[in-house]
């Protein structure tokens, strides 16, 4: 599997862990080679970074994913200016900084400091993952890691669900809510997955780079995407099903 950290919306406020989930931000088995890299401090310029165990582990936590996500969106911010996007205080977003910083996923911005306070910028602009292989080798870490993603989109979703109500005309008409059914191979899967990038890569992206260009009346949009099997949907599921379903509670069938 294949994922991208997302980005974080502003003002959210932190969620909280649960344990166990399916797959996030990573790569390894997409349209192209992923980039290599591991969150060390000499691939602190690569566009992306693959994650190995050591950097998953630093992001195994909503307050670090959410974080990281708010420097690749804003660009670089000091521990105060983050601790005030997400309702924190300044001790608790130092201290997870520091943490991203010695894994190689943010670094000191050196430029801007004034030597009262740092300011940190984003190593990357995408995380990567290969998620069967971290699963092998830290299911906990990767469990962690995936669940801390799920929340962060789901404040990204929420916050836009809060805010359709008063949302300009033109942007109601095309917003999107879609699930789609389908029944897939695992090649079917990756072909479908490989054609909705190639979609996406022919828009202009909300970069540095490329947002300048972009006419008067864009916006920032975030597209969401998950490609998942739904393990309720399995025929071993269907028979454990049909099993529970012909037992008579308390008696013989």
């Amino acid at each position: 599997m294949e994922f991208r950290l997302p980005r974080m919306p502003e003002e959210a406020s932190v969620a909280p862990t649960s344990p166990s989930s399916p797959s996030a931000p990573s790569s390894g088995s997409g349209p192209s080679a992923p980039p290599t890299g591991s969150g060390d401090p000499a691939d602190r310029n690569a566009e992306a970074v693959t994650l190995d165990t050591r950097g998953l582990r630093a992001l195994a936590h909503p307050v670090r994913v959410q974080l990281l996500g708010l420097l690749r969106m804003h660009g670089p911010a000091t521990a105060t200016q983050l601790a005030l996007r997400l309702n924190l205080n300044t001790g608790v977003t130092s201290y997870h900084l520091r943490q991203l910083d010695a894994a190689g996923f943010v670094a000191e911005d050196r430029e801007r400091g004034n030597g009262r306070e740092r300011w940190w910028r984003a190593a990357h602009q995408e995380t990567r993952m290969d998620c069967s292989a971290m699963i092998e080798q830290d299911p906990e870490a990767t469990d962690a890691y995936l669940r801390s993603v799920a929340a962060t989109d789901t404040l990204l979703i929420q916050r836009a669900v809060n805010g359709f109500p008063t949302m300009p005309r033109a942007w109601q008409d095309v917003a999107d809510f879609s699930d789609f059914r389908l029944r897939l191979t695992p090649d079917e899967a990756a072909a479908l997955r490989t054609e909705l990038r190639e979609v996406v890569g022919r828009y202009r992206k909300d970069t540095p780079g490329q947002a300048p260009g972009a006419p008067a009346d864009a916006e920032p949009v975030t597209l969401v995407s998950y490609l998942l099997p739904d393990p309720a949907g399995r025929p071993e599921a269907d028979g454990e099903r049909d099993e529970d379903e012909g037992a008579h509670p308390g008696g013989e069938s």
